[in-house]
């Protein structure tokens, strides 16, 4: 015979007073969670009460039931009313609906307080960001979203952007395929089969992070801090139909730019602009470029103009913030940490008082008709205007007298010909940056350092070692005795690290950062400084040279013996005629070396860093892991090893900043100089075939713990 199943039978509800409630000192929430009170009370005054209380009678002393009830499921409720009554926005006797429970039920007040707390399930956030989005197709404006949930507007807009990722990708959140921090880094970009497409790429893969996913979406893009960027303007870019990609989620320093090709022509046009404003000036020529190499002034003649005077409202205005300046800088030059008030005045005062002291040059018209102008883009992307350059094919012709000899600067020692200086011209590049290797090239493994890079990395330690050996004159003064005791008692040929000469050797190969490094930095301002005392007619210059100490004068030579510097690689010429031998260039080499102990010198520690630009996007991925193997350890090598070529390489430049790695090229050789006595060398392990075979690097087995690639 079949059991009958029980029934059970729901408790009933019904409108009770406000104040006939009491909140049940069995209630188990004691723990201030989720919406405050105070945005609850605004919620009900908005919508009403969505959820019924859950009450039971309150008996006396003999079970009789005494009016009153106690509320022990729905206590955050129950104080969002009291808080309404207290603001006499709810009557005291106001109705609410409540479901009223058996006063004689064995199941605990406190069972019942428990079971409403817990058996709920949370709302999943991807149907709070479908909800935000159908109330704005329905009309709701964003703002009002915003105000309705009391939240503020870029958290409703931060949902959106969620909710409007491809919904391919949104099914797979809904079924925990992905965090939501990689949601988040997919709203980068809103191109739904780019999402896709990258989902595909790492998907199956362990290497998910939402920065490689915002790294991958946006690897076409330029970044808003871009100079190209700044030059141009965001506003400029998007009116003429740009569109700039923002993350809602972490700080993207302004977004990235998706249309580089109109970016490029932007810019070029901007500098078209700013060119045909300067020519209109006078100038014979004006070389316009996204950016200029070092040295491209080498071998022009600078004119001389006279700085237009301030004027009296001027000058007083600049006379006045030099004594705020000064006032503030005596205050509180006892002081460990300005103010931050203090601070941000005196860098106010500083780009006040550079902007008054930047004024027009005026230049005599009959210069201006020989000379030209060069114009770029600096880091920050202000317009960089350099006037006054006159090219050797321009100057006036000099009426030589019969048996007359060219100056000797302008004359080759080794030919005897007369030579025009060679004015390499800048190079416009896109993005700012080499073209990539091609991953085709990586199956060769560890080939040799590329000639061309080998060259750059040089061009870098040349300069380096001239602001070295400027700052150190008594090794200078060795280096000047060396090579004039070398050509007068052993006559060796004009080999080696300085040419006494001191004819100052032009970098035809050098990397775009070659101009915004330090030692450039520091060598042209050393040359300007000198140059400002330095008298131009020859007899005035020999009475000044007398006058100076021997102090001076041993900085005064160290700084024009720099000049001579000469440690770049080049190609060695095996049939001799032009260019350096093979043991010349070892030779040369070998004494850059010397150069180096002798003044200390340190690539890392005068500023050079290896970035993919410079180096590591330059070289196959077995050298990028060397690099990092070496300069990070066996641990952070064993991170990127599985990369592709570019992803390897950002990486790597990140694992390296401040490791104080350097390529081979850059190092200090441990062994003792070469000895210049004449017998052909070998070149530099890092310049042949068989080095890469034998390289092998000892991973630190205690190398410490880091933050790397995973």
């Amino acid at each position: 015979m079949a059991t009958a199943i029980q029934k059970i039978t729901l408790s009933s509800s019904r409108d009770i007073p406000f104040n006939k409630l009491v909140l049940a000192q069995a209630n188990v929430r004691r723990v201030k969670a989720g919406v405050s009170i105070d945005e609850l009370a605004e919620s009900i005054a908005r919508r009403g009460l969505i959820q019924s209380l859950h009450v039971r009678p309150v008996l006396d002393a003999d079970g009789n039931e005494t009016g009153m009830f106690e509320v022990p499921a729905g206590g955050r409720r129950y104080r969002a009313l009291e808080l309404l009554v207290k603001q006499k926005r709810l009557a005291k006797t106001a109705p609410v609906p409540c479901v009223v429970g058996d006063a004689a039920s064995d199941i605990l007040i406190d069972e019942v307080s428990l079971a409403e707390n817990i058996d709920r399930a949370p709302l999943h956030p991807l149907d709070q960001f479908r909800a935000f989005q159908s109330m704005r197709d329905k009309g709701m404006t964003e703002e009002a979203i915003a105000a309705a949930f009391y939240v503020g507007v870029n958290v409703v807009k931060q949902r959106l952007r969620l909710a409007a990722v491809s919904s391919k990708l949104l099914d797979l959140y809904a079924e925990d395929g992905m965090t939501l921090e990689m949601l988040m880094a997919f709203t980068v970009s809103p191109d739904h089969a780019r999402q896709e497409q990258v989902w595909e790429a790492i998907g199956a893969g362990w290497q998910r992070e939402p920065y490689h996913i915002r790294r991958m979406l946006t690897e076409t893009t330029v970044r808003a801090c871009d100079k190209r960027a700044l030059f141009v303007g965001l506003d400029a870019y998007e009116a003429a139909g740009g569109v700039v990609l923002r993350d809602l989620f972490q700080s993207d320093d302004g977004g990235w730019l998706q249309d580089v090709g109109l970016l490029d022509r932007l810019v070029a046009e901007k500098l078209k602009t700013a060119a045909d404003a300067i020519a209109a000036e006078g100038w014979k020529w004006v070389e316009a470029a996204l950016s200029l190499p070092y040295g491209v002034t080498h071998g022009l003649r600078a004119i001389s103009g006279t700085v237009l005077d301030l004027g009296e409202a001027k000058q007083a205005t600049r006379d006045a913030i030099q004594a705020e300046y000064n006032r503030l800088s005596e205050e509180y030059e006892d002081a460990d940490e300005l103010p931050e008030a203090i601070d941000q005045r005196l860098g106010e005062i500083e780009a006040a008082m550079e902007e008054l002291d930047n004024q027009p040059v005026r230049y005599d018209p009959v210069e201006i008709a020989i000379a030209g102008v060069f114009i770029s883009i600096g880091a920050d992307g202000s317009l960089a205007i350099d006037r006054g350059y006159v090219r050797p094919e321009d100057e006036a012709p000099m009426d030589m007298a019969e048996g007359d000899e060219a100056p000797k600067e302008n004359v080759d020692p080794e030919t005897g010909e007369i030579r025009s200086p060679a004015i390499p011209r800048a190079v416009i590049t896109i993005g700012g940056q080499p073209a990539p290797a091609d991953e085709g090239e990586e199956e060769d493994g560890a080939k040799p350092l590329p000639e061309r890079l080998v060259t750059e990395l040089t061009a870098h330690r040349t300069l380096a070692l001239r602001d070295a050996l400027a700052n150190h004159p008594h090794v200078a003064m060795t280096a000047l005795l060396h090579k004039l005791v070398s050509d007068t008692f052993l006559h060796r040929p004009a080999t080696g690290a300085l040419e006494a000469h001191v004819r100052s050797v032009h970098f035809a190969a050098q990397a775009e950062d070659l101009k915004d490094s330090p030692s450039a930095k520091s060598v042209t301002e050393r040359h300007e400084r000198w140059g400002d005392h330095v008298p131009a007619d020859d007899q005035a210059l020999w009475d000044w040279l007398v006058t100076l100490d021997d102090a001076t004068r041993m900085d005064l030579l160290a700084h024009c013996v720099s000049y001579g510097v000469n440690a770049l690689y080049e190609r060695p010429n095996p049939y001799g005629g032009s260019g350096v031998s093979e043991h010349g260039l070892k030779v040369r080499l070998a004494q850059a070396d010397r150069l180096a102990r002798a003044t200390g010198l340190d690539m890392a520690q005068v500023g050079w860093r290896p970035t993919v630009g410079n180096y590591l996007g330059r070289v196959t991925k077995t050298r990028i892991v060397e690099a990092v193997r070496e300069g990070a350890g066996e641990r952070a090598a064993q991170l990127i090893d599985h990369m592709k070529k570019g992803d390897m390489a950002k990486e790597a430049e990140r694992l390296l900043a401040d490791t104080g790695w350097l390529p081979e090229p850059l190092r200090l050789a441990d062994a003792e100089p070469a000895d210049d006595s004449g017998e052909d060398e070998s070149l530099p392990a890092f310049l042949t075939e068989e080095a890469d075979e034998d390289e092998a690097v000892d991973a630190d087995e205690d190398e410490p713990s880091m933050i790397a690639a995973e």
